[in-house]
């Protein structure tokens, strides 16, 4: 079976919604895996979403000379815990997965298990955190690995505003991506809504000029309730204006201060981009373990889909007008 998706992705007068998560850590017993995710679907009985993320975690130390703020640990393997998710909540899973570290034959072993043992349907494959180190299969080679597999997955891709911002570039990455075989895009976490404005109406201008459509875009947001967690967000390469470190820092309540500021960068971005007939999407994450965070990541959830709901109906209504 393919992908179910698939069908949701192309009905671009309706948002898609998901949830962010990792696998548990690695030595975590694996009965434990399977009660922890019971524990996060629990948290999620209250809200509509059509399903989740796994992310496929990597250790970025070769990207940036900072130390992290959280210590790296490795993680169960994500398909495994995309196959817990699934069967467990009912809904589809899009799984991560870091190409770098294995072969063309390792990779092509790893996609007949992922579909036929796990039961993987979308994939988003990530490339190196850095051109140094052992990359034994870039991500173009992953790219065509897949394409020539049989296998009917969908495959989603990464884009990042911040790149844009420096290299300018991002927009011809994702047009690049879409003739490689993504069919659509999920987002750095957005804490600078600018950066994403521009990236995304440079997108949509050029695929104008190419006649294209544009691929589905996931906009990933993340409350933040204290200076350890705003560090790692910075130390993940996420931009966040120096007015909005303040803000936060600066708070009674920083979580609740961030979830105002995510709504906000959410409204500006659907004021400045749904007119340019982007399909749009939100995931949210929580990125450390803290309940408090995990709770206020459902909350945002909750806002930030009631926005992009109403936004997506006024703007059917303008058209029709």
């Amino acid at each position: 079976m393919e992908s179910e998706l698939k069908h949701k992705f192309t009905e671009l007068s309706r948002g898609v919604y998901f949830i962010g998560t990792t696998p548990p850590k690695e030595d975590t017993p694996l009965e434990q895996v399977s009660a922890i995710a019971g524990k996060l679907l629990a948290r999620l009985t209250e809200i509509e979403y059509d399903g989740l993320i796994v992310y496929d975690i990597q250790d970025e130390t070769s990207r940036i000379d900072k130390p992290r703020p959280f210590p790296f640990k490795s993680t169960h393997d994500p398909r495994l815990y995309s196959q817990l998710l699934r069967q467990q909540s009912g809904r589809e899973v899009i799984t991560y997965k870091s190409v770098s570290q294995r072969d063309e034959a390792d990779f092509r072993a790893w996609l007949e298990q992922a579909w036929h043992q796990f039961g993987v349907r979308d994939l988003v494959l990530v490339g190196s955190p850095s051109s140094e180190g052992d990359i034994r299969l870039p991500l173009a080679d992953a790219y065509r690995v897949l394409g020539d597999n049989p296998l009917a997955y969908q495959l989603g891709g990464v884009t990042i505003a911040e790149r844009h911002a420096k290299k300018g570039d991002e927009h011809l990455r994702l047009l690049q991506k879409g003739q490689q075989g993504c069919e659509f895009f999920v987002t750095q976490a957005v804490y600078d809504a600018q950066a994403t404005i521009d990236l995304l109406t440079r997108y949509a201008l050029e695929c104008k000029t190419q006649g294209k459509l544009p691929a589905r875009i996931i906009l990933t947001f993340s409350p933040c309730g204290s200076a350890k967690t705003l560090e790692f967000i910075e130390w993940l390469g996420i931009s966040v204006p120096e007015a909005t470190s303040l803000r936060i820092l600066a708070a009674e309540n920083p979580l609740r201060e961030s979830i105002s500021i995510c709504h906000n960068n959410l409204q500006q971005i659907l004021a400045a981009c749904l007119p340019l007939g982007i399909p749009l999407g939100l995931n949210i994450e929580s990125l450390t373990n803290r309940k408090e965070e995990i709770d206020a990541a459902i909350l945002l959830f909750k806002l930030l889909k009631a926005t992009l709901d109403l936004s997506l109906a006024q703007e059917q209504l303008t058209r029709a007008c």
